[in-house]
């Protein structure tokens, strides 16, 4: 059983994987439906296959959708290499290339019609397995780090979660000289295919939504679950998108940074009104979930916010038919968690969070 596919593309925001796997482990058996409705980069959902549950991913970010539904899809590594080989030997020119100071420091003029041409073809079409699975090993590789040898990313230096804003990556890469070499694609893609699939594992039934967990009728048609294992976004953490803006605009979204509020995206105006936004999820989804079914949340904060983070998620399950057993403490949350970020000083130290332990009321 191997794990390698769980780190085919960066998230901004991550958990580890021994979270969920412990939770499920502790509670669930095999053959136990698990729900997520804020699944990320499907951490939990991939925990899941990993013990053979089955599984349904929610979010409203099409990065994470896009990656949640690669944790769940089976392909040989070299169907995936072919599959962009001949996207690229077709040599249709990309309809549309971004242009600009930015695109011009960020990726070699060949490596991005490339990629433009992966783009549009995966736009056009991505519901197969292979498809699905080149979708998500692009997107981690779309940008990161230079290496001394092997290139392993397509981009010029850049952080490997996050996207660098365009005005600050210019600056950077000019003050240093940094230019953007020709990248072979299909070898960075053969070498990444090979990493994450050459062990798959098991095959399990499930699902991911493009879709927003506030919504009742996200939740139409699911399976009963017996474990709601999940990580919502912390109160003030409202930048999910903005970080993550070239991985968008591989997805079909502009070729700039827009900072514009997504009405799919909880709102952040106030911790009350946050908190109750958050409650409907956990309204929604009761009624999905066995009458012995157990609701774990990993939820923390960031320092910007005044509010509480464990009184904000408190307050969300007023009234939602959960009530909190136990809370308990995650040791050291940045510890082996935080990476090198190229583009900004260090980060400050998180904030404690916590496991939160809820059942039926």
């Amino acid at each position: 059983m191997s794990a390698a596919l769980n780190a085919v593309c960066p998230y901004f925001t991550m958990y580890p994987l021994d979270f969920p796997l412990r939770v499920l482990k502790q509670y669930g058996k095999q053959g136990d439906w698990v729900i997520d409705p804020f699944c990320g980069r499907g951490t939990t959902n991939f925990a899941a296959r990993l013990l053979e549950m089955p599984s349904v991913g929610i979010d409203s970010s099409p990065v994470a959708a896009a990656l949640a539904q690669a944790k769940l899809a089976h392909a040989e590594p070299a169907d995936v290499v072919e599959t962009a080989q001949a996207i690229l030997e077709k040599a249709t020119p990309p309809l549309a290339i971004p242009a600009g100071e930015f695109w011009r420091h960020a990726y070699h003029e060949r490596t991005l019609f490339q990629i433009c041409q992966l783009r549009e073809a995966l736009l056009e079409e991505c519901s197969s397995p292979e498809r699905i699975l080149l979708r998500a090993i692009l997107l981690g590789a779309l940008h990161g780090p230079r290496p001394k040898g092997r290139p392993s990313y397509f981009s010029n230096q850049a952080p490997r979660t996050f996207a660098p804003k365009p005005k600050y990556a210019v600056k950077f890469w000019t003050q240093r000289n940094l230019q953007p070499t020709e990248v072979d694609i299909l070898d960075v893609l053969s070498a990444r295919a090979e990493r994450y699939l050459s062990v798959p594992p098991p095959q399990v039934e499930g699902k991911i939504h493009l879709a927003d967990s506030r919504e009742s009728s996200t939740f139409e048609s699911l399976p009963a679950a017996r474990l709601v294992v999940t990580s919502p976004p912390y109160y003030g953490m409202r930048t999910y998108l903005p970080d993550q803006w070239l991985r968008v605009w591989f997805l079909g979204g502009p070729d700039q940074v827009e900072y514009r509020y997504s009405a799919k995206q909880l709102e952040h105006s106030g911790a009350q009104h946050f908190a109750r936004e958050m409650g409907k999820v956990w309204t929604n989804v009761l009624p999905k979930t066995t009458p012995d079914a157990r609701l774990v949340i990993r939820y923390g904060g960031i320092h910007d916010r005044d509010a509480d983070p464990m009184e904000v998620l408190k307050a969300s399950l007023k009234g939602s038919g959960w009530k909190m057993v136990t809370a308990r403490a995650v040791p050291d949350a940045d510890s082996g968690r935080r990476q090198v970020r190229q583009f900004q000083a260090a980060p400050r130290k998180g904030v404690t969070e916590y496991d939160v332990y809820c059942h039926h009321a």
